[in-house]
């Protein structure tokens, strides 16, 4: 199995999530999708930050197979965008096909 470089998640405007540190996600890897849509199903809201402040997170797994940038559940985009839609925080780079 080669090695693949994970998409990054550019920007992420969920400031309420633990990972979160200015606009930047410091999760090792997120999971995109919850089976309700493409939620970053990595969030999760509490006052204390966590994650890797030296990491920028990455797509480890999308869950939407009808995204565009979705191949075996793996995310194929250069890089997403995260931040707050329905009161959720989703994948804002996701493209039906």
């Amino acid at each position: 199995m080669d090695n693949v470089d994970m998409p990054v998640v550019d920007n992420c405007t969920a400031d309420a999530c633990a990972y979160n540190r200015n606009n930047s996600c410091h999760a090792l890897a997120i999971t995109v999708g919850d089976g309700g849509g493409a939620h970053c199903d990595t969030f999760f809201g509490i006052s204390r930050k966590g994650g890797v402040a030296s990491v920028t997170g990455g797509v480890g797994a999308c869950k939407m197979a009808d995204c565009t940038h979705n191949v075996d559940f793996e995310c194929q985009a250069p890089a997403i965008s995260v931040g707050a839609q329905r009161d959720s925080a989703d994948c804002l780079t996701y493209e039906r096909r």
